[in-house]
C-alpha cells in the first residue's frame, strides 16, 4: 500500500508560497525604502507636501521599520526556526513588534498629510488601527500561552504589513491598464490599489487561517481515526 501523495503536494505547494511571499516582500522593500535613506524629499515616491516640514521625515520613518517588519515576517512563519531556535524566533518577534509599532505611528502622521486625497487617507487610517490592534492580540495570545491563537493574529497582522507589497503590485497593474485608457485618473488608480491590498489581503489571509491553520488538526484527527477536536482549545 503506498502513501498519498497529497501531503507531499502540500507542503510543496506551501514551500512555493512562502517563497514568494518572501521574495516579494525582499524585493519591495529593496525597491521602496532607499528613497527615504538619501534625505532628499526629491527622490520620496509619495508625494510631500512643501508645507509640512516633517512630512518626508515621517515617510521614511515608517518605510525604514515597516521594510524590516516585511522581511523578518516570513522568517516568523517557518518551522525550523521555532522549534529548534526559540529564543531567536522571540528575539525577531520583538523586533517585528518595534517596527510595526513605530512604522504605524509614523504612517498615521503621514496620511495625515497626504496629498492623495481623503479616501486613501481612510484607507490608511484603517490599516492603522487594524496593524496595531492585530499586533496587540497576538501579544496578549502569546503572553497568555496561547501558541495557537498567537499564529493566528500573527498571520492577520502580517497580511496587513504585506499590503505595501500588494499596494505596489496593484498600483502597476492600474497604469499598465492606464495606457489603454487614458482618460482613467491616477488618483482613482491609487485608491483603488490601496484599498484592494488591504481588503484582498484579509480575505486571503482568513482563508489561510481557515484552510491551514484551523482545518490542518481535525483532517489529521480524522486520518488518525481521532475524534475532533477544536484547534483552538489548549
Amino acid at each position: 500500500m503506498t502513501a498519498s501523495p497529497a501531503p507531499r503536494t502540500s507542503r510543496r505547494r506551501w514551500w512555493a508560497l512562502w517563497g514568494l511571499m518572501a521574495v516579494s516582500a525582499i524585493g519591495i522593500t529593496a525597491y521602496a525604502v532607499p528613497p527615504y535613506l538619501s534625505g532628499n524629499p526629491a527622490d520620496s515616491s509619495v508625494p510631500i507636501d512643501p508645507n509640512v516640514a516633517l512630512h518626508y521625515l515621517s515617510l521614511a520613518v515608517h518605510a525604514v521599520p515597516g521594510g524590516l517588519a516585511l522581511i523578518i515576517g516570513p522568517l516568523q512563519f517557518m518551522t525550523w526556526p521555532r522549534v529548534r531556535r526559540p529564543g531567536l524566533h522571540r528575539v525577531m518577534g520583538r523586533v517585528y513588534m518595534i517596527s510595526v509599532l513605530i512604522a504605524s505611528g509614523a504612517a498615521a502622521f503621514a496620511a495625515t498629510f497626504s496629498l492623495s486625497g481623503f479616501s486613501i487617507q481612510v484607507a490608511f487610517y484603517l490599516l492603522v488601527v487594524a496593524w496595531l490592534y492585530t499586533l496587540a492580540e497576538a501579544y496578549r495570545s502569546i503572553r497568555r500561552g496561547d501558541v495557537q491563537l498567537h499564529r493566528i493574529w500573527m498571520i492577520r497582522n502580517y497580511a496587513l504589513t504585506f499590503a505595501a507589497v500588494s499596494l505596489r503590485v496593484y498600483l502597476a497593474v492600474g497604469l499598465q491598464l492606464k495606457q489603454s485608457f487614458v482618460s482613467l485618473p491616477f488618483d482613482e488608480i491609487y485608491d483603488a490599489s490601496g484599498w484592494a491590498s488591504i481588503l484582498v489581503n484579509v480575505v486571503v489571509a482568513e482563508y489561510f487561517i481557515i484552510q491551514r491553520t484551523l482545518a490542518s488538526p481535525a483532517r489529521r484527527a480524522a486520518s488518525a481515526g481521532l475524534p475532533d477536536r477544536d484547534p483552538l482549545r489548549r
